[in-house]
Formats: structure tokens, C-alpha cells, sequence
């Protein structure tokens, strides 16, 4: 898809000034979207086609009764909090925020607009929300549950690969607070010491240190790689598969978007029905409600994805125990 056509179906800069106009004339609600990737992105596409679809689906049709002002960080933490702010002046209705990162960006910016927040690793760690009960603030959204299912996909790997006892953790320091990048370090240590395992952590601070990481891994011999949640580490996925590819390492990731590019299996969440989801919070609080109500939600299904072509490069054999259990298999 050419620029100018995605611009003009998303409704973006180039032709939403003056459907903005109008917006503010009629108090149309303006719904302000701050991406950390690039907004031309497929996974930026589908996760906006996905948010646009939900809203669609309870009457809200762009150009119509609400618009759409869209602001992308290209992967850059440091244009978020500058971004945030430009939609704030623009006094937009709420601010929808697709990541941890891009959630803090936008609370620093406002705390009387309401934000709601896609993809949450730990919001309280994190000091995004009170609770997820009580949200307490202008801030509130769903998680992806960063921590909590980090000993799950260790045991996944373990049974996929039952031999092994090395891994190698790749984390992202700054991906998300310290406390929740705490909590993810004590939960595989535990998890790892009741399997028998051997972690190995190796720092990923920049896309040009995944290079550099991978030559430590191989030096110190793991068998096996492990990713940790990480905006960084999601936009650089594509390269970060394709190091496991060239190092033979059999790896698990937190999102089926590393498995479609080749990585071997991924078990978390699907960020594509979190964005679908958003639509229901801006929906309510359209309506009145007050993001200090409105509970943080979880997930309630999460995705096992196996790539069978790469397991057969690597020379892995599926069990059939995680074969039944998976919910797509690439081939």
C-alpha cells in the first residue's frame, strides 16, 4: 500500500485536518492514537483495523461521529513524550496509547484527559494505575500479562525441548519499570531452579546490540533462547528472528508475530484482539464513564504458536502434547 493511500483510509494527517475542523464544530470526539512503531507498519495497520472495527461495531464511523489523529514514534522512545503532548494541545477527547512506553508518554502529558492503554506489561508495577480494580487516575486499558506467564512459556519450552538446560534470556532493561523487570527475573529463576535450568541474561539496551548479544549467547553455549516482553525487541523482531535462524537456536517469544516471521513458538496474548478490545473502553467512557472506574482487564485466552517449518530446520520433533494444544501451526 502506497503512503498516500493508507493515509487517506486511516484518516491521517494529510486529510484529517479538515475533517477536524468540522469535528470540533459538530463536538464530534476527537480520539487521539500514539503509536511507538511506524504507523505504515503491517501490525500498526491490522491493530488499527482491528481498534477501528470494534468502534464500528458499537456505531462510531470516522468522518462521521468521531475522528482520528494519529501520531507514531518510529520505534524512537524519545519522540513519544513530545508526540503526547502535541495531542494534548490539540485538546483531543481521549488518547489512546499502545504500549507501556506510549502510556507513560501520555501520562506525563495530561492527567485530566482520559487514556486507555492497549498492551500493559504490569500497569501497577509500573505506576500506570493504582490497581487494576481501581484504576484510581485518568488511565486504563488491558495487560498483556508480562510477568505472570513468564514461567508458563519456560515450561512450554522445557517440554518442547526436554533435553535442554542452558537458555538464554534476551530482556530489554528498559522495557518496562524496574519492578516489573524484577519480578520477570525472579519468576524465571524460579521457574528455572524447579525444571533444572541454566539462565544466561544477556542485555539488549539497542537495536545495535542484538548482534553483539547473539555472539555472547553462542560463546557461552546455550542451547535455546528465551525473549522477554519488549517494545524494542517487538520492533526489531524481524531481525531477532532472523539471528536465531543463523545461530540454529530453537527460541520462544511472547507474540505470534516472531513465529510468522520464522521464529519457532510464541505463547502469549493476541495484540491484535487487545486493540479490538480498546474499542469498548472508549465506547464507555464516550458514555460518561470515568477511567478511575473502569477496571483493567486481562485476558481471558492466550495463543500457543508453532512454526513446523523452522522445527524441521532445526531437526525438533513436536510433541504431540504441545502439537494438541497448539492454536495454529505455520507451515
Amino acid at each position: 500500500m502506497k503512503r498516500r493511500e493508507f493515509i487517506t483510509v486511516f484518516g491521517g494527517t494529510a486529510v484529517a485536518w479538515p475533517i477536524a475542523a468540522r469535528a470540533q464544530a459538530l463536538k464530534i470526539p476527537r480520539i487521539g492514537c500514539l503509536i511507538f512503531g511506524e504507523l505504515e507498519s503491517p501490525e500498526t495497520r491490522a491493530a488499527l483495523t482491528a481498534f477501528r472495527q470494534g468502534l464500528r461495531e458499537r456505531d462510531y464511523f470516522d468522518g462521521q461521529n468521531i475522528v482520528f489523529e494519529y501520531r507514531a514514534a518510529d520505534g524512537k522512545f524519545e519522540r513519544l513524550p513530545s508526540l503526547a503532548s502535541e495531542l494534548v494541545s490539540l485538546k483531543v477527547d481521549i488518547i489512546t496509547a499502545q504500549n507501556t512506553p506510549a502510556g507513560r508518554a501520555a501520562q506525563q502529558a495530561t492527567t485530566t484527559i482520559p487514556i486507555v492503554v492497549t498492551a500493559m506489561g504490569d500497569p501497577v508495577q509500573d505506576g500506570l494505575v493504582a490497581s487494576l480494580a481501581h484504576p484510581g487516575g485518568n488511565i486504563t486499558g488491558t495487560t498483556f500479562l508480562g510477568p505472570e506467564l513468564v514461567a508458563k512459556r519456560l515450561a512450554l519450552l522445557r517440554e518442547l525441548l526436554p533435553n535442554i538446560s542452558r537458555i538464554a534470556v534476551v530482556w530489554h532493561p528498559g522495557a518496562f519499570s524496574e519492578l516489573t523487570m524484577s519480578a520477570m527475573q525472579s519468576e524465571i529463576a524460579k521457574a528455572a531452579m524447579a525444571l533444572g535450568m541454566q539462565l544466561q541474561f544477556v542485555e539488549v539496551r539497542a537495536s545495535v546490540e542484538l548482534e553483539q548479544a547473539f555472539l555472547t549467547i553462542t560463546r557461552e553455549r546455550a542451547e535455546a533462547l528465551f525473549q522477554f516482553p519488549s517494545t524494542l525487541l517487538f520492533v526489531e523482531r524481524r531481525h531477532l528472528v532472523a539471528l536465531t535462524a543463523i545461530h540454529r537456536l530453537p527460541a520462544m517469544f511472547n507474540g505470534r508475530e516472531f513465529v510468522e516471521l520464522g521464529g519457532l513458538i510464541s505463547y502469549g496474548a493476541n495484540f491484535v484482539e487487545l486493540f479490538r478490545h480498546a474499542a469498548t473502553y472508549v465506547d464507555k467512557i464516550l458514555k460518561g464513564a470515568k477511567p478511575s472506574e473502569l477496571p483493567v482487564e486481562q485476558p481471558t485466552k492466550f495463543e500457543l504458536v508453532i512454526n513446523l517449518k523452522t522445527a524441521n530446520t532445526l531437526g525438533v520433533t513436536i510433541p504431540s502434547s504441545i502439537l494438541a494444544r497448539a492454536d495454529e501451526m505455520i507451515e
